[in-house]
């Protein structure tokens, strides 16, 4: 900018060359003023019908079909702007979900499919949207969790950050590792221990086998004595049995993991342009008010270990919640891989007594949930308000869903609707951007995360390097009634293996992409040449069935509309610009482009496939 003044002011004084310099500067400042503050709020294994104001804009009733949900705080977030009741994720598990959500693309596009230690080297990988933000004036933090499983590359990559934002605390690294929060487990793979802090600063260690839940000696005593202190309720029918799906919280409100997040996110606002003191001890910067500011608040809750204030417990525990339906003959009618998902993650085979536990604690750390998110909003308007700046709140309602007990689990990682329903809620300060009290029902994935956040920080997505993201403006959305896709997608490779899926208003369709351990791209077009038996097909007509309890695949009037979506997704995962990638390495990857276009956001079934509505 400078040398653009001196070449205009040729001659000038270094007085006058000086006010100019200022003067521009200073416009500069305002127009990046012009940018509004952004939240963005991110919950863990939140189902959606967990808030009043979903069920409210879905069924006519506050409550979920399972029983009594409180979310006050949320249901006037939402009352203040767009509710989108039709949000699915595209992975159903947080590494590929969050990594998805990060970088706008599908997971059969950004090479995501797990929880693979994935990195920013490879020539295919584009810059995560807070990298983007960073490039146009924005200070970016995070605070909890993030999790996108994009890491630094390098000798020994690890769990090495890159510059995904400008300051980060995170619950594991920076809380638990320094004794703050709750009841954790271990932050590295085989380590077989378990923290519990109590509330009068006492911290309790023991170790254990993960898989079958056993303690020996010493330890065996102090397990048990932090189960009974807490009514533990662990996840004794799944493949991993340490699992805590209920309990109360040994900390009080306020005190637990998630409210020391809040906590860490409100001192970042109130201490701006100072430093300031951690609740570790570290020394810290506050926000930095010359720019305009993105946060991302990652909530921990409501994944396990499910561990609910005893102040909202109780709330809960006085209610009496409908277990969802399920007989183990629908069982005869899932493939193979679907059957493996449902006995690594079963909870049918828990007592009457215990399903109600476990659904009462979710829905109560829910509630908690609700009452942090509401104390979160408050200051970051808060701090918009003090800086006179404008602002955009973005709330991801669970970075996917969770069973509990529909198809038999609890639990995520299926291709069905609790696996992968979510919510979507936007807010803006600017009512005539957002309008209050929206219902939006248009089908809308979390890839449309990053391109919403883009274009509301003045980025334009329609520039030819932005060419690579999925998803879609959900401004553009906003208070009408058009469908810009007629299905979503998604893909997961976790506990069953390689599975996408498809879903659309009337069906819900999923298969097996890839043979386990399957080299890069190789023989790519497996399961769509394969013996059909092999593709592990399952088809809902959401139609008859919208809890997907009948599979139909098989079914002689749905054989041919099985194959139909057969094509059509594999088409899309299998052949439209489909990325494997061999993370341990520096750029080591493949490409599949034998379908380019088959991503045409178009259900176009022949109508002769669709069996007529029993």
């Amino acid at each position: 900018m400078i040398s653009v003044v001196n070449s205009f002011c040729h001659g000038l004084s270094k007085v006058a060359v000086l006010l100019l310099v200022v003067f521009y500067s200073t416009q500069l400042l305002a127009q990046t003023h012009t940018q509004p503050n952004i939240l963005w709020i991110v919950t863990d294994d939140q189902r959606a019908d967990a808030l009043e104001c979903f069920n409210k804009a879905t069924t006519g009733k506050n409550q979920s079909a399972l029983g009594y949900v409180s979310s006050p705080n949320i249901d006037k977030l939402a009352s203040e702007g767009a509710l989108f009741v039709n949000a699915f994720c595209n992975s159903p598990a947080c590494g590929p979900s969050r990594g998805s959500m990060y970088s706008g693309r599908y997971p059969f596009r950004n090479g995501h499919y797990a929880f693979e230690l994935s990195h920013q080297n490879p020539d295919f990988v584009k810059p995560s949207f807070p990298q983007t933000l960073q490039k146009h004036g924005y200070g970016t933090a995070v605070f909890g969790k993030g999790d996108s499983y994009i890491y630094e590359w390098g000798p020994g990559q690890s769990y090495k950050y890159p510059a995904h934002f400008n300051y980060k605390m995170h619950f594991k690294h920076d809380l638990q590792h320094n004794n703050v929060g709750d009841l954790w487990g271990p932050a590295t793979k085989g380590d077989k221990k378990e923290f519990v802090l109590y509330a009068n600063g006492n911290l309790v260690t023991y170790e254990y086998d993960k898989k079958t839940g056993e303690a020996t000696g010493e330890d065996k005593v102090k397990k048990k004595q932090v189960e009974k202190d807490f009514d533990i309720l662990r996840s004794y029918t799944r493949s991993n049995k340490s699992l805590i799906i209920g309990g109360v919280n040994p900390q009080p409100a306020g005190k637990t993991v998630d409210g020391m997040i809040v906590h860490e996110y409100k001192s970042y606002l109130k201490n701006q342009n100072k430093s300031y003191t951690t609740s570790w001890g570290a020394t810290a910067q506050g926000a930095d008010t010359q720019k305009p500011l993105m946060i991302n608040l990652g909530f921990h809750l409501p994944h396990t270990p499910v561990l609910p204030p005893k102040e909202f417990r109780d709330k809960f525990k006085k209610q009496t919640y409908k277990v969802p339906a399920f007989d183990e003959t629908e069982l005869d009618k899932l493939p193979p891989q679907m059957i493996k998902l449902f006995n690594g993650l079963n909870m049918s085979r828990m007592t009457d007594e215990e399903k109600q536990q476990a659904i009462q604690d979710y829905y109560a750390f829910c509630a908690y949930g609700d009452a942090l998110i509401g104390e979160s909003v408050e200051a970051f308007k808060q701090y918009c308000k003090t800086n006179k700046q404008e602002y955009v709140i973005v709330y991801t309602v669970g970075d996917h869903g969770w069973h509990l007990g529909e198809q038999g689990i609890e639990a995520k990682f299926g291709p069905w609707d609790k696996s992968i329903h979510g919510a979507l809620i936007v807010v803006a300060s600017d009512k005539a951007k957002v309008p209050e009290g929206l219902i939006q029902e248009q089908l809308v994935e979390y890839v449309d995360v990053t391109p919403t956040i883009l274009s509301e920080a003045g980025v334009d997505i329609k520039a030819e390097k932005f060419e690579y993201l999925d998803g879609f403006n959900l401004i553009n959305f906003i208070d009408n009634k058009e469908e810009k896709r007629e299905y979503i997608l998604g893909e997961i490779h976790l506990v069953a293996g390689p599975r996408a899926y498809i879903r659309s208003e009337d069906f819900a369709f999923s298969m097996k992409t890839r043979p386990r351990n399957a080299n890069l791209n190789k023989d790519v077009r497996w399961a769509l040449d394969c013996p059909v038996e092999e593709s592990d097909l399952a088809l809902y007509d959401l139609r008859n069935d919208p809890l997907e309890r009948n599979n139909v695949a098989t079914d002689k009037e749905y054989v041919a509309l099985a194959q139909w979506f057969r094509k059509k997704l594999g088409n899309i995962v299998l052949g439209d610009g489909r990325i494997e990638c061999d993370w341990s390495k520096a750029n080591t990857y493949a490409l599949s482009n034998f379908a380019v276009g088959a991503d045409d956001k178009k259900m176009d079934i022949p109508k002769k496939l669709i069996p007529k509505i029993k």
